[in-house]
């Protein structure tokens, strides 16, 4: 999931060091996963809002960041991130649905543009250093390793991400009217305003981010309060598919990255619900007892054969369990199911390609392709398309994957190098020379 659990399927680690204070010795370590079922769920949570918003639904990128505090917040144009925190700490599908309102009022506000005044004000350094940052975050890269995304001045994010009360407000009117135009009712974000409400009287070191980015005052709960007794969505429950998939993630969450003591205490063995049986199943599975994990992952795939997240966690376990082999049908089943996502259908060639065997290589190349297409931003996937056309001595189209690569990362040299390799070895006017073309010119570009 990660990448020191398991990059080689649904999730990629990205480490990354935002600086809290101006000296780097006290930076925060965060980190980016990406997990195909927890990633549906939030664009599942987002696409009503984001339509009342006007906003292409398409357009704006789900980041899931692993950290336990209560945050999220929107940054590089349209990119939502979520801590996995805000997931496990709330206490329903309603208060994610009414943060991510809340936050896509301050993209349609044009929050953002703040931004760039922040980045006016500080040194030639500090903004290349966070550019680099975001731009290796953005791409997906799982073996980056560690970044120092703010050095030179040492911009705080906590400072750089915090909005005005004035915007605040906007932002609240936003979400409130983005609600009731999808007839969704505001008590899940009230509920959540709440819960900051409670951290107002810590110490500002105790608070979560969350608190400290986004101002809290009193009018504004009482705003939406208000809001809430007036409108005819209040009592207007979240459709139980939500609430479900809302547990689901939370449970995945809570499997991966809580102790196994923690995860047993929370979802005791008497409970039988889905997302129990799950936690637990992933609460063994990095314990590595894996007889216990597959024993309850079959449990699961027998009463929802049609589910391709517990056809993938299966693939993913019996993967690391050392059976490559016996992980390609799981794989191939949940593609089967879900042939549209990226990280799966990447997961399932990169097993393939695990595997040297010949006579996979061209139904890895299909896989692989089919997840750039879907997800072009990333870097590991672009890598392992180029082993495959290696291994097929396909040097120009091995080329144009490792120049992809480069170009994501920022290495254009390297782009440079790749891309005119390509050119030269494709014909003139070829769909791949354009390609090359197209690769050579975005990595001979100099931003001012």
């Amino acid at each position: 999931m990660l990448k020191y659990i398991f990059e080689i399927t649904t999730v990629v680690l990205i480490s990354v060091v935002l600086v809290a204070s101006a000296e780097p010795a006290h930076a925060q370590k965060t980190s980016l996963i990406r997990d195909a079922e927890i990633e549906n769920t939030i664009r599942q949570f987002a696409a009503p809002v984001l339509r009342a918003a006007k906003l292409n639904e398409k357009a704006v990128k789900i980041h899931l960041v692993l950290d336990d505090s209560l945050n999220a917040f929107v940054a590089g144009g349209q990119r939502l991130f979520i801590n996995t925190g805000l997931i496990t700490q709330s206490a329903s599908a309603g208060q994610i649905i009414g943060v991510i309102a809340h936050e896509t009022g301050h993209i349609s506000g044009g929050h953002l543009a703040r931004l760039h005044d922040a980045l006016n004000k500080s040194s030639a350094t500090t903004i290349m250093s966070m550019l680099l940052g975001v731009t290796a975050i953005v791409a997906g890269r799982g073996d980056v390793g560690t970044m120092i995304i703010a050095v030179g001045q040492g911009i705080s994010a906590s400072n750089f991400l915090k909005y005005s009360r004035t915007q605040e407000s906007a932002a609240d009117h936003a979400a409130l009217r983005f609600l009731d135009d999808t007839s969704q009712s505001a008590k899940g974000l009230l509920d959540f305003m709440k819960k900051l409400g409670e951290q107002e009287l810590l110490v500002t070191a105790r608070q979560d981010p969350y608190v400290r980015t986004h101002p809290l005052t009193r009018n504004r709960v009482a705003t939406i309060a208000n809001h809430v007794a007036k409108s005819p969505h209040s009592d207007n429950p979240v459709p139980q598919k939500l609430e479900n998939l809302f547990q689901r993630a939370r449970a995945k969450i809570i499997g991966y990255f809580m102790p196994l003591g923690h995860t047993l205490r929370i979802y005791i063995q008497k409970d039988k619900s889905q997302a129990a049986r799950y936690a637990r199943a992933i609460g063994y599975f990095r314990k590595s007892d894996f007889n216990k994990a597959i024993a309850l992952m079959d449990e699961l795939i027998a009463e929802f054969p049609r589910d391709p997240y517990f056809w993938e966690m299966k693939g993913q376990m019996t993967f690391e369990s050392g059976d490559a082999k016996g992980a390609i049908k799981p794989y191939q089943t949940a593609v089967s199911l879900l042939p549209g996502n990226a990280l799966i259908r990447r997961d399932l060639g990169r097993v393939q390609l695990e595997l040297n065997d010949p006579a996979l290589l061209n139904d890895a190349i299909v896989n692989l392709r089919a997840a750039t297409i879907e997800d072009p931003e990333s870097p590991f996937t672009w890598r392992q398309l180029a082993i495959a056309y290696g291994r097929q001595g396909d040097k120009g189209h091995s080329s144009l994957a490792l120049a992809e690569e480069a170009l994501l990362l920022g290495k254009k040299s390297i782009a440079r190098y790749h891309g005119g390799l390509a050119e030269r070895l494709f014909p003139k006017g070829s769909r791949e020379w354009l390609h090359a073309q197209d690769i050579l010119t975005a990595a001979r570009h100099k931003k001012k």
